[in-house]
């Protein structure tokens, strides 16, 4: 492999790890805030002991998410120079307010969240983590906008003279209507992972410690399949909405997903397909008409198929192949949406069978403890499917992925900081599993007491 295969396997492999711990962090905060303010409400001691359990796992996760995340950022001056060059005008202004606004609201308030227990009042300290989690949702949005310009470019215009981008209309780039529909598709896959993980959580204590933790977890798991489940119907009606846009404004994605060769009426989705290695189908199992319900909502409608949209893009931007790897894009779309249904229907039967008071059985936790691996996977394989069902451009329409890796970088260096940094994420890996693991089987706030009930106790660690 060349620099750039190294350095596309690079930012891949940190962005997909990074990833797994933003939308816990953005799912947590709202649901520990969530807990505290059932508690500054009604003074019930369980969801104080929530608010203290998970709240610690929030801060791990919320430490090591952003260890990694800093990674990202040098990744555009080192591997990536021509690309920050041709965009460093319009991808550095979102990328500069969620640093300076987003992430200095979920810094400085979670800092007071933390050592203001006990020392402000109860709402005050409060608001505290409410703002935490409103600068999550900031944070997500800013970045968002940076990687939807990527996605669909708008508000500006290339200098003739120098090459490069040049921001004309912020305001479009803020609005860009790949960021209004993707935002709350992830928001709404965020959810999905926070709730799973408080479900999982729960019913491994309930399991574990029946006698101790019952009433607080048995709430908890309520909480998270409830989150889960509407979190899971949200996606669904938000990725409809968002795979029709990618039809219309990015068409050899959408035909890729499903490896649509020619343009076609009335277009199935196929469920399963399996090709020989002529790349000839042999099986196939079909849902005559879904594709052409995806893109337009009407069985009769035309799709784009590859072929037709590559012979466009030759006319239109010159020789070479304008297709992403099929087989990439067509199976992480079928597994981002198998992982999610599977996550939301498992939501459904928690909730079903602990109806009534009834308590979940062995069997039930080991379902718990892989479930929040669903929507997690879930969430890689999109990322996976919207960033590789872009290739080859990693501007479309406008920069091709292979004229934006930094000249200077040669493939020794970029593979010594990529086996480097796949180390050191390993690493953190342990660190991260080894924490979780040990604060999910400690103690959940056995010093509360009447005395200091309002608030005052420390975290345990």
């Amino acid at each position: 492999m060349d620099a750039l295969d190294l350095a596309r396997w690079q930012f891949a492999i940190t962005t997909v790890y990074h990833f797994l711990f933003v939308p816990l962090t953005i799912s947590l905060a709202f649901i520990v805030a969530s807990f505290q303010t059932a508690w500054v409400r009604t003074s019930n001691e369980k969801y104080l002991r929530l608010t203290r359990f998970y709240g610690e796992l929030f801060l791990i996760n919320f430490a090591m998410g952003v260890v990694t995340g800093i990674v990202q950022e040098f990744q555009f001056g080192m591997n990536w120079s021509d690309y920050s060059r041709f965009v460093g005008d319009i991808f550095g202004a979102p990328l500069a307010i969620e640093g300076l606004l987003a992430f200095f609201l979920e810094s400085t308030f979670l800092g007071l969240w933390i050592f203001g227990w006990g020392k402000l009042s109860k709402r005050i300290h409060l608001a505290t983590i409410w703002i935490v989690a409103v600068g999550t949702v900031l944070s997500a949005y800013f970045i968002l906008v940076a990687n939807a310009w990527m996605q669909q470019p708008v508000g500006f215009a290339v200098n003739a003279s120098t090459g490069q981008a040049e921001l004309k209309d912020f305001g479009a780039v803020l609005t860009n209507p790949t960021v209004l529909l993707a935002f709350p598709h992830v928001i709404g896959g965020a959810f999905m992972t926070g709730g799973a993980f408080v479900l999982g959580v729960a019913v491994w204590r309930l399991v574990r410690r029946p006698s101790d933790d019952g009433a607080p977890f048995r709430t908890a798991a309520k909480v998270g399949a409830s989150v889960l489940l509407i979190a899971g119907l949200f996606v669904l009606v938000t990725g409809d909405q968002l795979g029709k846009h990618i039809a219309v404004d990015q068409p050899m994605k959408f035909a890729a997903a499903e490896n649509l060769r020619t343009t076609e009426a009335q277009a199935p989705f196929s469920l399963v397909t399996v090709w020989d290695l002529s790349g000839k189908q042999v099986f196939s199992i079909e849902v005559p008409d879904m594709l052409s319900i995806l893109a337009t909502n009407n069985p009769n409608a035309q799709v784009q198929g590859i072929d037709n949209l590559q012979a466009q893009y030759a006319k239109l931007y010159g020789p070479g192949d304008y297709s992403p790897i099929v087989p990439v894009t067509f199976w992480t779309f079928r597994m981002m949406i198998g992982a999610g249904m599977l996550a939301a229907l498992a939501a459904a039967w928690f909730l079903w069978r602990m109806r009534k008071g009834r308590a979940p059985g062995r069997g039930a936790m080991a379902i718990a403890l892989v479930l929040p691996l669903l929507p997690l996977a879930a969430n890689s394989f999109a990322w996976l499917f919207n960033e590789m069902g872009r290739q080859p451009w990693i501007v479309q329409g406008q920069k091709l992925t292979s004229s934006a890796v930094s000249s200077s970088v040669g493939t020794l260096e970029v593979a010594v900081t990529l086996v480097g940094f796949t180390l050191l994420y390993g690493g953190l890996a342990i660190v991260e599993i080894t924490l979780l693991a040990k604060r999910i089987r400690g103690p959940v706030g056995e010093a509360v007491t009447s005395a200091d009930a309002d608030g005052s106790t420390p975290f345990s660690y």
